[in-house]
Parts: structure tokens; sequence; C-alpha cells
């Protein structure tokens, strides 16, 4: 960082406002957060803004669905992720939506100068069309298999397995994603920026140490794959800004969802009387931080700092990457309750312990972390507590009965205290270069140091031996002091812990270099308890809940077909086994089902009697292989509200998942309505 910019504005990437906050979208805000309060600890004027994400396709289906207006939906959104966000103690300087006055005037700004300039391209191309909605498909309403490694089940506009790009027209085997339609492709007017007029400007950006290493690897290779035109254009009907000069034409989502940093702080700059172009003007000296995913590492490493340079506005200093979370070794699922919401999450436990957690284990790299909660459980409660806490416990209570709350006026062992302080300059340092897990594991040292001095110098046997009280008040006070420079190293991570001991400790905010003198002839309050352990009942209800709340929707597996690999549940009995009724079906009729990923209706005759189920088998049979065939249903199965509809029952498959479905098939002789034995 240059220690001479006068400014440090930092950004989130935008969570996008049609869903909740969960532990998978935390660990980015958790890191960012840690970063900024470092900053703002040595009196940096850093400023961390960020937004909601409110355009794009997705959101104005999911409005439909709801019956409400796509406005409504984002403003509701909005406010349950800014509640999560404060919950957690992600402290923003100004949070803002890209559905916004801000947003539209940069956006608006940033084309005319990139039309102006030339970078700005239109022309027809062949589009893939919905029979059935009657619209064209954005990128991600189309699926099918990748055209360069095979991939299944893909987006219309990259790659999730090889990162590769493409257009939508490209992908193999394409599919509505909204309908399960096959697109028809039809001629259709794009606008697109010309991103490879800026290849020599990306390269040398890259290669200057704005980027970190893998990234930059990573770079190289889409520069030798040779830079495409951005299509920036979506169709009518579309949630989002209408380009000026093309009626029916809008911005597509990720045009104006990184613009919405600069709105964010337009609007913080509007409420503070602030200088916009100190930031972002292309002169500008100060710093800008963007902390991202690194599946997003395309379109804030190639088209941002194009757009920008296009534009007449300063590129990033710096984008940071990081890796995703996986849960107990493996993917977040609903099925098993580990795709935990931020809000099911507090509802039971405190936010500071998994913001340490995730602490212990960021580094500055892209690689993935791994909430493993035994870890976590075990972790939070031997460091924080068994460690750092409990040096506060021990010995506040002879200061405060003994000597009425006063530390000694001089601290005895200046040597010991001074290589607690002296630590202070590595651990900045791990916290500048985002390496909180090295910067956590020299703290819990320094506190493995701390106890073991109180357990050497045993200030309970002290307080029984006579003619010991002046040393019994130097070891307490001593304890107290190294426990006050612990807690300033942990206060980027912990804010609420640092604020109950700074009321207990009688002293101000800290500062990063505010251990440096010692608390001498000082008087603490009474001490309450700071932090209390995790308890293993509370992880179980956490998941129970998550179980429970996010069960598989109708378009997931596991509605009424294979769940993702979720593990044996607990035992029945013979007799509850004999109360199903289990059915032979014939499919009568087999549709696909409009906005649902993998979910077929399926209307099945009983021998006379019609039954509507909902299967999870669209990625294994097409309704031409189902309809006529007979299977096997539950009959006796309650009916279940569904999102598209009531299932009235259950057909019975098995197989891992995706196209490795198998739906039972009953032998030959079978007839609808026969029960099976």
């Amino acid at each position: 960082m240059n220690e001479s910019a006068n400014k440090i504005l930092v950004t989130s990437a935008l969570p996008y406002a049609n869903g909740p906050i969960h532990l998978g979208h935390l660990v980015e805000y958790i890191q960012t957060d840690i970063w900024v309060r470092f900053q703002k600890m040595q009196d940096h004027d850093c400023i961390y803004v960020c937004a909601d994400d409110a355009h794009g396709t997705p959101i104005m289906i999911k409005a439909r669905e709801e019956g409400i207006p796509a406005q409504q939906l984002i403003e509701r959104i909005g406010q349950e992720h800014q509640r999560d966000f404060a919950d957690f103690h992600i402290e923003f300087d100004n949070y803002h939506s890209t559905h916004s006055d801000e947003n539209r005037y940069y956006s608006e700004l940033i084309y005319a100068r990139l039309k102006q300039s030339g970078h700005i391209a239109s022309r027809t191309v062949i589009d893939l069309y919905d029979p059935e909605q009657q619209m064209f498909l954005p990128d991600r309403f189309i699926k099918g298999e990748c055209p360069h490694c095979g991939a299944q089940d893909q987006y219309g506009d990259s790659c999730e397995e090889c990162g590769a790009t493409y257009t939508p027209a490209e992908l193999k085997n394409a599919r509505s994603a909204i309908s399960g339609a096959a697109p028809e492709k039809r001629e259709n007017l794009h606008y697109f920026f010309r991103l490879s007029n800026f290849e020599p400007i990306l390269r040398g950006w890259a290669s200057e140490g704005h980027v970190q290493k893998q990234i930059a690897r990573k770079l190289d290779e889409w520069f030798s794959t040779g830079l495409r035109e951005w299509d920036i254009s979506r169709d009518a009907p579309y949630w989002g800004f209408e380009i000026p000069d093309a009626p029916g034409k809008y911005f597509y989502v990720w045009l104006d969802a990184p613009i919405g940093y600069m709105a964010s702080y337009r609007q913080y700059c509007d409420r503070k009387g602030l200088d916009f172009d100190a930031i972002w003007g292309p002169e500008s000296q100060a710093e800008l931080y963007h902390f991202i995913g690194k599946d997003i590492a395309y379109f804030h490493t190639l088209f941002w700092p194009a757009m920008l340079h296009g534009a007449g506005f300063r590129k990033p200093t710096a984008v940071y990457c990081h890796g995703f979370l996986t849960v107990d070794g493996q993917k977040m699922s609903k099925s098993r309750g580990t795709f935990i919401k931020a809000r099911t999450y507090l509802d039971h436990l405190n936010p500071e312990y998994l913001r340490y957690y995730f602490a212990a284990k960021l580094g500055s790299g892209i690689d993935d972390i791994d909430l493993n909660l035994e870890d976590f459980m075990r972790r939070v409660n031997s460091d924080l507590v068994g460690k750092v806490v409990n040096i506060a416990s021990r010995c506040a209570g002879f200061i405060n009965k003994r000597y009425a709350g006063q530390l000694a006026e001089e601290i005895d062992e200046p040597e010991f205290y001074r290589e607690f302080t002296q630590a202070a300059k590595g651990i900045s340092k791990h916290y500048q270069g985002r390496e909180f897990g090295h910067a956590m594991r020299e703290i819990m040292t320094l506190a493995d140091r701390a106890n073991q001095y109180i357990d050497e110098q045993k200030p309970w046997v002290l307080a029984k031996q006579q003619g010991q009280e002046e040393h019994l008040q130097q070891v307490c006070s001593i304890g107290l002091n190294l426990f006050r420079i612990l807690v300033n190293f942990l206060k980027p991570v912990l804010p609420e812990l640092a604020n109950k001991s700074e009321q207990f400790l009688n002293i101000a905010p800290l500062h990063w270099n505010d251990g440096q003198n010692p608390l001498i002839g000082h008087t603490i309050n009474k001490f309450k308890p700071l932090m209390t352990r995790v308890e293993r009942k509370a992880i179980d209800a956490m998941i129970e809940d998550s179980s429970k709340h996010l069960a598989p929707t109708a378009n997931e597996p596991g509605a009424n077909g294979p769940l993702d690999q979720a593990p044996i549940g607990k035992t029945i009995s013979f007799e509850d086994f004999t109360k199903l009724d289990l059915r032979i079906a014939r499919i009568e009729k087999a549709e696909y089902v409009s906005g649902a990923d993998k979910l077929l209706r399926l209307t099945l005759d009983l021998g006379g009697e019609k039954r509507n189920v909902f299967a999870g088998i669209k990625a294994a049979y097409s309704v031409e292989d189902l309809e006529g065939r007979l299977t096997v249903m539950v009959a006796n199965l309650a009916p279940r509200k569904m999102r598209f509809g009531t299932s009235e029952g259950m057909v019975l498959a098995a197989g891992p998942g995706d196209k490795d479905i198998f739906l039972l098939k009953p032998d030959e002789g079978a007839e609808p309505g026969m029960r099976v034995k």
C-alpha cells in the first residue's frame, strides 16, 4: 500500500438481490471488514462501500413468481441483507443499490464515453428464443454442454468447470432453463464492448502486481486465447436500465453491477460533502481495492479495468480474490443442513465465533476454506475462551476485590511486556497482507505465553500468602495489560469482544499502537463474562434448522427425486415400512415445469385414479421417453404444497443424480393400480 495515499476506498462484490445471505457469502464480507477495520485502527482514511446487485432476469422472474413488483422485491431483500451484515458486525460506510439514480447516471456516462471513443459495436447475431415463454433468453437462462470441455448443465456465458467463455449459441444441446423447451435461433440486434481494444493496457496492468499470482496466470491464459467482444445488451422484458439510444434494449446486469461501487461512493460523497474524483478521477493518488470471489475474476480483472480506462476513470489498485467455502469438507448442501443462511446461524451462535474461525483460515491466496464444525467448536473454545478471555477472568477478581480495581503503579517486568508490544509489527504486516491465519497463530502463541506466566506465578496461591500483596497486584496487573494487548490485536476480527473489553478495562476505543504504553495506576471496572463456550447442542440446532427451512425446493434433487448423497438417517420399524402403499402407475403425461431446472410434472394413472406428481428427473429423461411407461409410486404420501403446485405422491428412483437417475421399472404384466408387495 502507498503510505502517502490520503484516501483508501474498499469494496466487496455486490450481493445479488434475489435471496438471503449465507455463510459462503460471509467469507468475503468478513475478510473485507477485518482488513478495513485494521486500516481504520491505524487512523487511515479508509472507506468501505457496497450495494445490492439489483438487476437482471432472475430478479424479474422471482418477482413474478411472488406476484410483486421487482422494486418491492429488491427493497425487501436489501433490508434483509443489511440487517444480516450488521448483526455480523460488518460495518459499511455506505450501502446502496444498483437500482439507483447514481448508478443509472454512471452507467449511461460510461457507455456514452465508450461509444464516443469507438469501443462499442452493434450487429445482428443469432440469439436463442424460448417459443413457450416468447422471449429471448439471457445467458443464465440457457443451459447445455460446454463447447470447450463438454461439461454438462453449464450456463450460456461461461463454464464453471473449465472457465471458458462463449456465446449462448455455441452451447451444445441447449435448453431453456425457464421452460425446458429447446430454444429457437433467431436474428437479434446486440451491442458489444470491444474488450480487445484494451489488451495492451490490461496486460500491463496485470503484470504490475494489481492481481494475485494465481489470477495473473489465469489472465495469461485468457490473453493467449484472445479477448472477445463482450455482449452488453439484453432484450425486453428485462429488469434493469434501458440503453439510452436503443429502445427495448437494456444494459446487461454485469455492466452496471461493478458501476455500483462508484454509485455507492457517489451517494457517500453527496452525504459527506466529499470530492468523488479524489478516488475515481484519472489522476487520483488514492488507493482502490476490490475484494471478490475467484469465480468473478474475469469480470473484475478484464472488463472492469477496461471500462474504467476507456471512460476516463482510474483503474483499481488491486483486485483481491478469495476461494469458496465448504462445510465439513463438502460443498454446502441443503439436504445435509450445511447450506446455512446467515440468519439461521445468528439464531443459534455468536457471530464473532465465525469471524474468528474464518480469520484463522484465511490467507492471501484463492484457496477454498473449510468450515469443519468440530474444529470450529474446538478452536473457538480453546483459543478465545480458554486462552484470551481466560487471562482476564483469572486476574480481574483479585484486582477488583483486593485493590478496589486499581492496577499497579508500574510494570516490574518491562522486558516481558515488551515481548508482546514488539509483536505488533509482524502482526500488522500479516493483517496488511491479508494473511489473517498467520496473524491469529501469532496472537494465540502470545496468549499461551501470557497464560504460562499466570500459571507460573499462581496468583491464587499468592493471595493466601502473607506479604505477597504487592507481588499479587503486579502479577494480575501484568496479566490484564497483556490481555489488553491481545484484544487490541484481535479488534479487527472481534469488534464486539473489543468493545466489551474496553468497557471492562475502562479505556477509550483502542487504536493499533495503544498497547505500547501499559495501563498503570489505572482503575478498571468490575469483570463480567466476555464470551461463552460454543455448545455442541447449538451447532446441532443450527443444522436442524437449516435442514428444516432449506429443504430441497421443487427444482432441486430431493424434491421428489434423489438426494445429493445424504447420509442414511434413523432406522424405522418393519411395521412403519408396511404402512407405505406402493402402487404401479402409468405415466399418462409428462411436462416441463417453467422456472424449474430439474423438475418434471407427471400425470399418473393408478387404474382410474389420476395423480399429479413432481419429480426431479429432468436431466435423465425427456418427456417423450416417459409418456406411456409404467413406474412405481408411493400412493399414500400426504400431498405436499410446492412452489409450482401440489405434489400428490412420489415416484421411486435411484442413482447418484443428474443424468444417472433411474425410475423403478415394474415387471412385465403389471397394471396401473396394482400394489407392489
